[in-house]
């Protein structure tokens, strides 16, 4: 195991040519194909836009939890984002939005907190911390998809299994491989910056100045790459032909049905219990 395997989690993991994901076989998320990772929390999400009690956010998120720890590897800033960032975020969300509340609406609610003639209503309390669960439940459910799957087996699912036009496809996968050439080529500008002394002084008008200076190289480099993608493209003749043969395939077996299945009858319970406590 290398140290670049062990300091990148995220490989495409249905490649036979690329490294694998740190302890693949323990991690049963990473083995999925990505439209069951999309597919299965979808349900879920959008329930949470429409419940108004805390207990089905709160049990939605507690879902994502288990799923992250039990089916991904987690880096110790995923880990931190999870058990510190997500439930400090809902604690300081959820008490902003009490205070914009409504008074008149939740008057009828236990006081929890009075100073001279403002007041904090219990009811206002789980409005707000209600809102913040939601969200916060949202995200950590995209998180199951988002941490564990690649952009180019993304592409490949819905080219293979959706049917979307692989002209479609690889063109977006080949827009997704410019990112991280972007940014190599931005580390490469900066280091010639300071090695011509072009750094431009100190302080965030400076930094403007430097970020200005960056577009134009940038831009060049984003053409001549441009220009040698397509230039490779029309070499192996893509696009003539209405159908592509796949390097390797990102197949949907059962185990991606159940998954997909499990989540959704959970979401099913869940709205169960909730409908018929939800408010007129």
């Amino acid at each position: 195991m290398t140290t670049e395997t062990l300091a990148t989690p995220q490989r495409a993991a249905f490649d036979p040519y690329a490294p694998a994901p740190q302890t693949a076989a323990v991690h049963f998320l990473y083995r999925l194909n990505p439209l069951a990772k999309l597919a299965g929390p979808l349900p879920a999400m959008v329930l949470l836009v429409f419940v108004r009690d805390l207990a089905t956010p709160v049990a939605f998120l507690a879902l994502a939890y288990v799923l992250l720890l039990v089916g991904a590897r987690l880096t110790w800033r995923t880990a931190a984002l999870l058990f510190l960032g997500i439930p400090l975020a809902v604690a300081v969300l959820g008490f902003s939005l009490s205070l914009w509340t409504d008074a008149s609406r939740v008057d009828h609610s236990v006081v929890v907190l009075q100073a001279g003639d403002w007041v904090l209503y219990g009811q206002a309390l789980a409005v707000g911390f209600g809102t913040a669960l939601r969200l916060a439940a949202i995200l950590a459910l995209s998180l199951i998809p988002g941490l564990t799957t690649t952009g180019p087996d993304l592409v490949r699912s819905l080219i293979q299994q959706l049917r979307v036009p692989y002209r479609i496809g690889y063109t977006a996968m080949a827009a997704f491989r410019f990112v991280p050439r972007f940014r190599h080529e931005l580390d490469v500008i900066r280091a010639a910056h300071r090695v011509r002394g072009a750094h431009g002084g100190r302080g965030p008008f400076a930094v403007l100045a430097r970020g200005f200076g960056y577009v134009v190289p940038l831009l060049a480099g984003a053409i001549r790459h441009a220009e040698r993608v397509a230039l490779a493209m029309d070499a192996r003749a893509f696009g003539a032909y209405p159908t592509r043969t796949e390097r390797y395939p990102v197949p949907f077996r059962g185990r991606d049905a159940v998954f997909i299945g499990m989540l959704w009858l959970v979401s099913a319970v869940l709205f169960a219990l909730w409908f018929p406590w939800s408010p007129a």
